[in-house]
């Protein structure tokens, strides 16, 4: 590969690592406002978030959960209604990601 080639993956790959930093940063922020209450401040209290199932879930799947209360559209659990933005769900899933074992 060139030399410019590699320079530029690399950089593409800071940036992402970045993003994705930033957004679990923003996720944890959110968490703790949210979700704290119910899944506790490590994760593992209502639905273990740290668990093998919820982190084998799509990011799709985490989405509807957080956003909309999952298939059973749980309206306790439907956050988008209570006014979390598409980019807070987008960035709690980053942290939820963050908490695999």
């Amino acid at each position: 590969m060139k030399k410019s080639t590699i320079t530029i993956l690399v950089l593409v790959a800071a940036f992402i690592f970045t993003t994705v930093a930033a957004n679990a940063a923003d996720g944890a922020a959110v968490f703790k406002q949210k979700c704290i209450a119910c899944h506790g401040a490590n994760a593992s209290g209502a639905r273990d978030l740290t668990s093998a199932k919820v982190q084998g879930q799509t990011d799709a799947q985490l989405t509807d959960f957080v956003a909309n209360g999952g298939p059973a559209k749980k309206p306790a659990h439907s956050f988008k209604a209570k006014g979390l933005t598409d980019d807070d769900v987008k960035a709690v899933i980053a942290y939820i990601r963050t908490l695999k074992k």
